[in-house]
């Protein structure tokens, strides 16, 4: 599959990484389609690795990750253009963080509206899907690093889109069972507000060492 990943940061280094190991072609896109960050990944990719724009990346792809910072997912997807983005899977990692009061950030939005609906708003066409936003990137792309039973959410409105993405994670090794959709696109709020509780507990852990939730249930 031709998948485009936006963002260069951690999280998009991860997803990309993955993604090409598991045989998909990948561009991650950046506003600049020369951007050091990006021709550096794609040089070790080898040749299944592309860098360019947004633009250019979302244009030939047949699934398209947000991988950038949710305060400025809009104005990446905005340069992606939306005749790129239509009728394409979404899948939404976002987390729509405020870092500008200091550590630890507050949410941009919440309660009644959260990142991944103000994109569907947006971009009526496109078929987003949030999931991976409630771990840290390493935990993404390799769940069974912790021991133990833990899990990964999905919500959306397009059943079709929801079975690509729960495709994609299972290939990145989430059991089945272990991915819990949560319905509809609203409940990406919830996804969202997971963060600030997430970020105590990140402090609070041991340097290096990585966690998630597990459901239990009689």
């Amino acid at each position: 599959m031709k998948i485009a990943v936006l963002g260069t940061g951690m999280v998009g280094h991860a997803l990309a990484g993955k993604l090409v190991s598991l045989g998909h072609e990948v561009t991650m896109g950046s506003r600049e389609p020369g951007n050091p960050k990006g021709l550096a990944w794609a040089e070790d990719a080898g040749g299944l690795g592309h860098a360019g724009s947004f633009s250019q990346a979302a244009a030939g792809a047949e699934l398209v990750v947000n991988a950038t910072p949710g305060a400025v997912s809009l104005a990446a997807l905005a340069e992606a253009g939306e005749a790129n983005l239509d009728g394409k899977v979404l899948l939404d990692v976002s987390n729509g963080l405020d870092n500008s009061s200091g550590f630890p950030p507050t949410l941009t939005v919440c309660n009644t509206d959260s990142i991944a609906e103000t994109i569907q708003r947006t971009y009526p066409g496109v078929r987003v899907v949030k999931s991976l936003n409630t771990v840290s990137a390493p935990v993404m792309v390799e769940p069974g690093r912790l021991p133990g039973a833990h899990h990964i959410f999905m919500a959306g409105n397009d059943a079709g889109a929801k079975a690509t993405v729960s495709a994609l994670l299972q290939a990145f090794g989430w059991p089945q069972e272990h991915i819990r959709d949560l319905g509809g696109l609203d409940a990406a709020r919830g996804m969202e507000m997971w963060l600030p509780l997430w970020l105590r507990i990140f402090m609070q852990q041991p340097q290096g060492k990585m966690f998630n939730i597990g459901i239990v249930s009689e």
